[in-house]
This record gives C-alpha cells, structure tokens and sequence, in this order.
C-alpha cells in the first residue's frame, strides 16, 4: 500500500467545480482502487491519496495537469502498512456559509481519527484549523 500527500493552489476555481472534481474523482478512485481525503479552504487543497503505488501516482500526474490545480508539491509519499484514510473513494470537507467553524474542525478531526501516523493526522487537523482561523 502506498500513501501520497500533497498541497495544491487552487486556479480559476468556480463554485461548481469542486462537485466536479470530487464526482470525477470517486469515479476514477474506484475504478483505480485508490482512496483518500480532500480538503479545500477556498485557496489550497490538501490531499491524501492510497492504493498502489503505480495508480496512485497516475492519479497525481493527472491533478498536476489539471488546470485548476498550480504550485502542486508532494508532502509525503511512503509505503503503509494499512490504508490510513479508510476505504472512502474520496472523503472530503469544505467550509459553507452554513457550517461553523467548531463543526468543520470536528468533522476532520473524526475523520482521521483512525490515521495511525501522528503527523499525518496533525497535518490535517492543522491544515484545517488553519483554514478556519483565517
């Protein structure tokens, strides 16, 4: 099993296309055996990406080609025991006018509650509580 992180700028990013990209996405994922977690703040995704290493970093190759997504950079990329991120195509949170800012932290934070690497599941919880703060 093979685990990838990585953070994007997002580009040119209309309020549609983050249906899309998640919809495209889990269609692929599965198909691919891949799975993972997007977060998006608005400005950056952070995203985990599982499967085997080979399809995994085809999946990567395409985000990097895709238009809505500059300044990509991989955070970690490692073999893993267990999947880390459960068998989710792709599980994803974003902030809405009508989510606050303690249900959004707490919603990320149960969804890596499971990820064994401590920095893993801190950089998602950051990344979020990030978000929010800002």
């Amino acid at each position: 099993m093979f685990q990838l992180i990585y953070i994007s700028t997002a580009q040119n990013i209309l309020p549609n296309d983050l249906d899309s990209i998640l919809s495209i996405s889990r269609r692929n994922n599965g198909r691919d055996g891949i799975t993972g977690m997007l977060l998006f703040n608005g400005k950056r995704f952070l995203q985990a990406l599982e499967g085997e290493e080979a399809p995994v970093m085809a999946a990567y190759k395409r985000i990097k080609c895709d238009h809505r997504h500059r300044a990509s950079a991989i955070l970690s990329s490692k073999a893993v025991d267990d999947r880390q991120f459960g068998n989710w195509a792709m599980a994803s949170q974003r902030a809405t006018r009508d989510t606050n800012d303690r249900s959004l932290i707490e919603a990320v934070d149960a969804l890596v509650a499971d990820v064994s690497d401590p920095n893993i599941r801190a950089l998602f919880s950051s990344y979020v509580r990030m978000a929010v703060a800002a």
